[in-house]
């Protein structure tokens, strides 16, 4: 098994900064919507859930996302940049999340 390089989390909130869901990337979990997206962007082997993703698929009520904030650390525990991938890019974009937090 490989070490992993990054730990990722993603953060849904609302209007009033409360948080809806939460999403963590997997190393070893995939969804179907992953799968879609992956595909539609010619990576169809990232099937493993990204944390973008993740907080998405656990999202309750969709309409109420305001927010998205995405966060990395290193094996250290030092956080580094963490702009969303195009793939999951794509999903925030068609989810209608108007704003997005990334270090």
């Amino acid at each position: 098994m490989s070490k992993k390089r990054f730990h990722i989390i993603a953060t849904i909130y609302d209007k009033k900064g409360r948080p809806l869901s939460i999403g963590v990337n997997s190393y070893n979990k995939t969804h179907p919507l992953q799968a879609k997206y992956a595909a539609m962007y010619g990576r169809p082997e990232q099937i493993y859930l990204h944390a973008e993703m993740a907080a998405i698929v656990k999202l309750k009520k969709p309409w109420l996302a305001h927010t998205i904030k995405v966060e990395r650390y290193d094996n250290e525990g030092n956080p580094v940049s963490a702009k969303p991938c195009p793939i999951c890019q794509a999903a925030i974009d068609a989810l209608k999340i108007p704003f997005l937090i990334h270090t």
